[in-house]
């Protein structure tokens, strides 16, 4: 069977490809910056069935994904736009569901499985409703329309995972608002996946929509004291009813990961029940689902192991940067502003690669106080801040999040890493750092070259850069010699 797959560089996408593969079906990605897709993972005969192409929903008729991709038998749908900042986000999701549907009507398709989530209450959140109504333009098409509407997922890398982790390990006490009461019904990655998966072949699901929950009702309060349990925590949780959406959303934000925009969505989707109703599917697909804290123990099974095949900040949805990547991984030379350091390396260049493939997350930052200093700031200011961190200790790829920066190269074999920055900066930031050879010869040294690149916004971009250049050399500076091995430990 070929399969055409949307979000296949997303949390859930990236996930079920390998699954998709190993079944023997072949598989058209859709995705919007074709280089962030690695394919190193899979085996050879699987990527000789695996054809990436360019097509971004999101657009209009710019990139239309029929003109390179054959006729497929089936589709999956998980494009979605929670996180946007302006408020259109559910005419935005709309239009980009009406796309899709005129698409894989020209690909033939006959079969569309769409992932959202559960809307069984009265009154449902703006994210709810605007799940309901892609359901209703997908409806629309020619194909049968498969719906699995999810509870909130849990697994290693998972939005809901990383911030009940970030609220349970960074607060011991917790004074929280009265939506910690609300009911939900939690429900493991794994079992999401299996489901997907098996009603692909599954006649009797198809056509039909369906529920998605574990075997147990929770309410948040419950969820994060059973996360605690699992982890060896002790924690005190109270519930005011004085907290507003507004300061809930801020109290989300501050201890948390997550954006700003997406604080107030998952705010405003938290006082809503999503408890499941036709949650027949698992038991006729023979899928025995993962109570809650077994969940959370397999997570942090894959954690332990590096084993975290994609993680919701990856996704460009908790991006600044929501255009071509490709396009940013071209620094520009005029109008621009640079800090250049070469430091000849002092031990080795694998060892050198190392440092810089460490970078970032739980490893840090060399001339770390300033850095965690700026992304305090940032976060004041509304930007991303620090919290990110990296999916993996030791693995980087083209896309992922790093910190407040984004991965646009990561080429070890070439010695090149190149980040974009997502902080907020009066302009365009990007940091660059490769490792090449001094001289000829059989054994010639290496040289660490680090290039910082800022294209200003007007006047007040140069005076940002400007009344940053005195500290330069603690945080440019002090960060090249430590990478090329010239100094040891961190700052």
């Amino acid at each position: 069977m070929r399969i055409f797959l949307t979000g296949a560089t997303g949390y859930i996408g990236r996930r079920l490809l390998p699954l998709l593969l190993r079944e023997g079906h072949e598989v058209v990605c859709a995705v919007r910056t074709p280089a962030r897709l690695g394919l190193d993972d899979l085996k050879e005969t699987e990527r000789a069935r695996t054809t990436v192409i360019q097509a971004d929903f999101d657009q209009d008729d710019s990139r239309r994904p029929e003109s390179g991709a054959p006729p497929c038998d089936a589709a999956y749908y998980f494009l979605h736009g929670m996180d946007r900042a302006d408020g259109d986000f559910a005419e935005r999701e709309a239009h980009m569901a009406e796309r899709f549907r005129e698409r894989m009507q020209a690909l033939e398709v006959k079969h569309v499985v769409y992932l959202g989530g559960i809307a069984n209450a009265k009154e449902l959140s703006e994210h709810l409703s605007s799940r309901r109504r892609v359901e209703e333009v997908l409806g629309q098409g020619t194909y049968d329309l498969t719906v699995l509407r999810a509870g909130i997922v849990i697994g290693s890398g998972s939005a809901s995972f990383e911030i009940i982790r970030d609220l349970v390990e960074k607060l011991p006490v917790m004074v929280a608002p009265r939506w910690l009461k609300t009911r939900c019904q939690p429900v493991g990655v794994s079992d999401v996946l299996d489901a997907l998966n098996g009603v692909l072949t599954h006649e009797a699901s198809r056509g039909k929509t369906w529920d998605l929950g574990g075997p147990e009702v929770l309410t948040y309060r419950e969820m994060l004291l059973g996360f605690a349990a699992v982890r060896g925590l002790k924690r005190r949780i109270w519930t005011v009813p004085v907290m507003t959406p507004r300061l809930s959303s801020y109290w989300l934000y501050f201890v948390t990961a997550t954006s700003y925009p997406l604080a107030v969505r998952l705010v405003d989707s938290m006082k809503v029940d999503v408890v499941a109703k036709n949650n027949h599917l698992f038991q006729n697909l023979g899928i025995h689902p993962l109570s809650y804290r077994e969940a959370v123990r397999r997570a942090f099974r894959r954690i332990a192991q590096d084993q975290v095949l994609s993680s919701w900040k990856d996704a460009l949805s908790s991006s600044r940067s929501r255009d071509d990547l490709n396009r940013r991984a071209r620094v520009p030379e005029h109008g621009c502003l640079v800090d250049l350091r070469r430091v000849p390396v002092r031990d080795s260049r694998e060892a050198t690669l190392d440092r810089l493939w460490a970078l970032g997350g739980k490893n840090g930052w060399y001339a770390q106080p300033l850095w965690l200093l700026r992304g305090m700031l940032d976060k004041l200011v509304g930007g991303i801040g620090l919290r990110r961190g990296r999916t993996s200790p030791s693995r980087l790829e083209p896309g992922d999040a790093l910190d407040f920066w984004r991965v646009l190269v990561a080429d070890r074999e070439g010695g090149r890493l190149l980040l974009l920055a997502e902080m907020k900066v009066p302009g365009e930031a990007w940091l660059e750092f490769r490792v090449r050879p001094q001289g000829e010869g059989p054994n010639p040294k290496q040289i660490l070259e680090q290039r910082a690149t800022f294209r200003p916004l007007g006047v007040p971009g140069r005076l940002y850069w400007y009344a940053l250049v005195p500290l330069h050399a603690v945080v440019f500076g002090g960060m090249a010699r430590r990478l090329a091995g010239a100094a040891a430990g961190r700052s």
